[in-house]
């Protein structure tokens, strides 16, 4: 089955114009990556996707049914969920009131207690952290807390933007781990990312994205060795390459 299904996508900021003719299909249960150079329209794609930009597609459907004209809090309802590069947390608040805000995002008030069980199984760190406000959190602790509050809406499609920024080589480490503990658990996952290297070794399939068109795609192993990335400006896949966003 087709999670997320993109055909001719074109995505506009402002006057600009920043997306072109985007196809790209995510499978249920796959974990993709799209990849790009800072400015390629990574994040216009995310907010695209969620409604938060004005769009034009022949195709734009999240499990089998069209996201044209769906408003964005009710795509969040349908299990399409973000995890952003900015984590956005509400700083004056408590790790669990934090966590619980993701269940109330997606109408699932009565499965907060359950979920939150499931949320500190996985982040144990969390749990010890339930009282304490979410500002005074680590780098590291903050991204958990936004993992986990997008976990708490039981999403059928996690998009992680950009989990790696900002974060210390053995945070990456973990949080990559943690990405793939939830694809194997079988949510489905678009990975938007910097770190080529960490992507490619998460990820079955990859697109490259370059100035608002896709330049290329296929399997991971595959794509790690063409003249795409090759070029230089994504870096090189098979070393470790960092991309800026």
């Amino acid at each position: 089955m087709t999670t997320l299904e993109i055909e001719g996508l074109t995505v506009r900021r402002g006057r600009s114009e920043v997306l072109h003719q985007v196809d790209l299909v995510v499978r249920e249960g796959e974990c993709v990556c799209l990849v790009g150079s800072n400015g390629a329209g990574k994040t216009s794609l995310i907010e695209g996707v969620l409604g938060l930009l004005p769009t034009r597609a022949k195709t734009l459907s999240f499990l089998g049914t069209s996201l044209l004209g769906v408003r964005p809090w009710d795509r969040v309802r349908r299990g399409l969920v973000v995890v952003p590069q900015n984590r956005d947390l509400f700083a004056g608040m408590t790790v669990e009131e934090n966590l619980r805000l993701g269940a109330v995002a997606a109408g699932d008030r009565t499965a907060a207690d359950a979920g939150l069980a499931e949320i500190y199984e996985l982040f144990p760190r969390l749990a010890e952290r339930s009282e304490q406000l979410a500002g005074t959190l680590s780098g590291g602790e903050r991204s958990m807390l936004a993992i986990g509050r997008g976990l708490m809406s039981r999403p059928r499609m996690l998009v992680f933007d950009e989990p790696s920024l900002g974060l210390a080589p053995l945070v990456v480490t973990s949080i990559m781990r943690t990405i793939a503990r939830i694809n194997e658990r079988g949510t489905t996952v678009l990975l938007v990312e910097q770190n080529v290297h960490q992507a490619f070794a998460l990820a079955s399939r990859a697109y490259v994205l370059e100035n608002g068109v896709i330049a290329g795609e296929g399997p991971t192993d595959e794509l790690a060795d063409s003249e795409l990335m090759r070029r230089g400006y994504l870096g090189s896949a098979a070393t470790g390459g960092v991309v800026a966003t």
